[in-house]
Order: C-alpha cells, then sequence, then structure tokens
C-alpha cells in the first residue's frame, strides 16, 4: 500500500537560524546575546517575551533548550521541577501566564535566587505583566527586567519567508500556492513549514509539480486521516 509521508505532526527542529526575525530585531539580537553566553548586565538577565499564540514564543525557547546548562520549564512543570541549582546557567520558563499557584510561588523564588547567584532567566506570557493574572509580587519581578513583545509575522513576510525556503531548497512552487496555503491551513509558522515539507514529499512521490490542485488534494488528504 502507497504510504503517504505526512509528518506535519513530527515537529522540525526549532533554532535560532530558523526563526523568521520579521520585527523582532531587537529581541532576537538579545537572545543571540544570551545564547553566546556574552557578559549581560543585570536588567538583560531578566527578559519576558509576550505575544500571541503562534508568535513564536516558544520557538525561541525550544531553540535556547538545546544549550547546554539550560533548564526548560513548562506551565505544566510541577513547583518542585522549578529550582534554582549551579549546574544551570539559563532558565526557560514558558507560558508562565498559567502556572499554578505553587508553581508561582517557586517560580518567585527561582527569580530571587538568580538575581542573588547569577544566571539568566527567560519567560514567556501571552500578556505584558501588567495583565497578568499571577501573584502580585512574581507579576511585579517579571516587570523588573526587559519586556518584549513579540510580533507574529503579517502575511505577506509569511509568504515572503516561505518563498526563500522554497526556493533555497529549489523546490518550483507554482503561482498561487503559498497564498492558498495560508488560506486553508493552520497559519503559525512550524505547521506552515512543516506542510510545505509535507508537499514536497508528496509532489516527488505522485511525481506531480507543486500546484494549487496538488496541495488541495493533500489537504484533504490531511483533513481524512485527522477525522481516523
Amino acid at each position: 500500500m502507497r504510504q503517504l509521508l505526512l509528518e506535519w505532526d513530527v515537529a522540525q527542529p526549532q533554532t535560532l537560524d530558523n526563526f523568521v526575525v520579521g520585527r523582532n530585531q531587537e529581541l532576537t539580537a538579545l537572545i543571540t546575546q544570551i545564547s553566546q553566553r556574552s557578559a549581560l548586565t543585570l536588567d538583560k538577565r531578566f527578559v519576558m517575551m509576550w505575544g500571541e499564540s503562534g508568535s513564536g514564543k516558544s520557538h525561541l525557547l525550544h531553540a535556547l533548550q538545546a544549550l547546554p546548562d539550560t533548564l526548560y520549564l513548562s506551565a505544566s512543570s510541577a513547583a518542585s521541577d522549578i529550582l534554582f541549582s549551579d549546574q544551570y546557567h539559563l532558565y526557560l520558563i514558558d507560558d508562565c501566564d498559567v502556572l499554578s499557584p505553587e508553581a508561582q510561588i517557586a517560580a518567585f523564588g527561582l527569580f530571587n535566587q538568580i538575581r542573588e547567584a547569577g544566571g539568566v532567566l527567560i519567560t514567556t506570557a501571552k500578556h505584558p505583566p501588567g495583565q497578568l493574572l499571577l501573584r502580585e509580587d512574581l507579576r511585579t519581578r517579571l516587570g523588573w527586567g526587559l519586556i518584549y513583545q513579540l510580533h507574529g509575522l503579517s502575511d505577506e513576510e509569511k509568504i515572503a519567508a516561505l518563498s526563500l525556503s522554497a526556493e533555497t531548497r529549489g523546490l518550483q512552487l507554482s503561482t498561487g500556492v503559498i497564498p492558498y496555503l495560508l488560506t486553508h491551513f493552520r497559519r503559525d509558522m512550524q505547521s506552515l513549514s512543516a506542510m510545505l515539507n509535507a508537499l514536497d514529499r508528496y509532489s516527488l512521490e505522485t511525481k506531480r509539480a507543486i500546484t494549487v490542485p496538488l496541495l488541495r488534494e493533500l489537504l484533504e488528504l490531511d483533513d481524512t486521516n485527522s477525522s481516523l
């Protein structure tokens, strides 16, 4: 039986190199500094990134997660996991706005220990500190460092990024393929890039050019597989 390599649920490696910067040049420059273990002033050792879902917050944290001496913590992490340790230099807390009450207490303690003993803490949330429904002491601490809104890409920027990715890989896309993908599929860059990969494989498997009809067929197959 013919097997379709539809792997959009298999996450592509999220790195700093494949993060599409868009309007986030200042933030990504700082993230690069942090990744290179550059000496940082106190205010730059605490960074909060906020933005809507799909804007790339988790992408940046997952890219940093691969660095040595790094502890990644998600919103579901237990309070007992949110601890300072000499073995870590970089601490990452994703979706800190939905931490449990116990985890919030632990995060507050972690912030204070990093400030005293050294290290870097990067957190993410959907809203800036002033709008977060967190313990007042933790919310205040999150506002002490640098705060960046992570701007999602416009449709034009997504089209440009996907077109460049296709061109770099030597993919020949018919006119309208990427705009059609944007209007008929998930809109975050990770999903769009994964679908572009799947479209490339499907084109090779079927020995057909990458056109809107081919993409439409693949999307219908994806819908069928998702409903099984």
